[in-house]
């Protein structure tokens, strides 16, 4: 019998799709953008939850369930019987595991995609408040009272960018935007770990502890076990990728077995990532302490260097309202696409109606009815909900307990055993049922222990009214 290398390199079909050409470095690249963004901005809050010896342990342990699952994931990338290729991460579902599990795949998927949104309008919103507050001090003086800002006027001009944003079609195929996310993304950690090297050199770090915030008056037993877990949900959702994975190995050129290229460029991305989460995380937690904010460059004050600062913040609210459009698009595709299968003889549907803009009319924006009101009202919908509950790390805690356990553990896990056949019972199911089963219950502890932070905040917190 051939290995799967072999049976992988005697596949050649591009199933009548344009060439590829992507190779091991650019994939790299695409998994590097995707997972290196306003999750680092976190990681130093989660290390004060956890502190020293459970923060880097938590840490690497993520990142290594993530690159063994996303290398077995690699392996399912073709069909075994038809050497077809699965061109997305719910069709390799399908093939594997059925109807059934694709229809929960895409579930989990779409409601992962739409509480980004919400999470990108939440985070880009504290940074527009984060230049509001550090310029208002920097112009009043540091002991000012007026500078509390609330940050719904934010969010609801961030609606309304995405409302305009939202309405030119195939936004996430334009390759400048990876290009500028990217830059973005690694400008703010940059600033972030420099900012943090700069106040743990000159002495002024605050105090940490192997076992993080300490238990205490204003922090009870149960309130520490949730917010450990809390920041185990940050962690997991900072290095998941698996829910993109297909469709960036469904970028590279056949030539060479398309697994052993994904694999190569899945350690290196990871390594880099890694890296990268570390010096976010240990720096700023060396720099801030047991009172690291939720949000990195927030803990840095709002004086000086605050213009600093302010292209940090500028730099994540240009990310996110990009990243906004990328994740949002698979969603509004199925639910268009379903639309007009069900009408398709409806204009209000279907129909294109080109605007023309610019001296030589150089520039058309195709627009359709349909589209303009569902868009608009998902957009006004995320806004509203980021409103009523805009607390960014228990937000990006659920996310990361809802996404890191089915898609980046469950389904890989589950898709290998099926395509390589293992039987039930032996030593390597059940050592592969075991880490499901732990990935699983850590998973779940992380859930509830975000749905009680939501709650205890929604106690203190008055939607639409509170300032920061």
């Amino acid at each position: 019998m051939r290995s799967l290398e072999q049976e992988m390199g005697a596949w050649k079909v591009d199933d009548g799709r344009s060439e590829r050409t992507g190779t091991m470095w650019t994939a790299s690249a695409h998994i590097i953008t995707t997972i290196v963004g306003s999750g680092v901005l976190s990681l130093a809050w989660s290390m004060a939850q956890l502190g020293w010896l459970a923060g880097v342990a938590t840490l690497f342990i993520f990142s290594a369930i993530s690159l063994y699952t996303s290398s077995l994931l690699a392996d399912c990338y073709r069909d075994p019987l038809s050497g077809n290729r699965n061109h997305t991460y719910m069709e390799t579902v399908k093939t594997f595991l059925g109807g059934s599990k694709y229809m929960v795949c895409g579930l989990v998927q779409y409601i992962f995609l739409c509480g980004l949104a919400v999470n990108y309008t939440i985070t880009a919103s504290i940074s527009m408040v984060a230049i509001s507050k550090s310029n208002c001090f920097h112009k009043e003086g540091h002991g000012a009272a007026p500078c509390k800002f609330s940050n719904n006027p934010y969010m609801i001009a961030i609606g309304i960018t995405e409302i305009f944003l939202s309405q030119i079609r195939n936004f996430h195929k334009l390759s400048w935007l990876s290009i500028i996310a990217a830059i973005m993304s690694f400008s703010y950690a940059g600033i972030g770990i420099g900012l943090s090297f700069a106040k743990v050199v000159s002495g002024e770090g605050e105090k940490t502890t192997l076992t993080g915030v300490e238990i205490g008056l204003d922090l009870t037993v149960a309130d520490k076990t949730w917010r450990m877990f809390q920041a185990m949900g940050d962690m997991s959702l900072a290095v998941a990728y698996s829910f993109i994975l297909i469709e960036i190995q469904d970028t590279l050129r056949s030539s060479t077995p398309e697994n052993r290229v994904m694999k190569k460029a899945n350690v290196i991305a990871t390594s880099v990532a890694t890296t990268l989460f570390m010096l976010c995380g240990c720096l700023g937690y060396s720099a801030l302490g047991n009172h690291a904010p939720g949000n990195l460059l927030t803990g840095f004050g709002f004086y000086d260097p605050f213009w600093l600062i302010d292209l940090a913040n500028v730099f994540i609210v240009v990310h996110l309202i990009g990243a906004y459009q990328v994740v949002v698009q698979p969603v509004f595709q199925v639910v268009e696409s379903c639309v007009g299968a069900k009408w398709p003889k409806s204009k209000f549907v279907n129909e294109e109606y080109p605007l023309r803009i610019g001296k030589n009319n150089n520039f058309t924006i195709s627009l359709n009815f349909f589209r303009i009101i569902w868009r608009s009202v998902f957009v006004m919908m995320a806004t509203l909900i980021s409103m009523a509950i805009p607390f960014f790390n228990e937000i990006l805690a659920l996310l990361g307990a809802f996404c890191y356990w089915p898609l980046t553990v469950y389904f890989p896990l589950e898709m290998y055993i099926s395509r390589t056949n293992i039987k039930r019972g032996t030593i390597k199911w059940c050592a592969l049922q075991l880490l499901n089963l732990l990935c699983f219950l850590a998973s779940l502890a992380v859930a509830i222990s975000s749905f009680l932070g939501v709650g205890k905040a929604l106690h203190t917190y008055k939607p639409f009214m509170s300032k920061q």
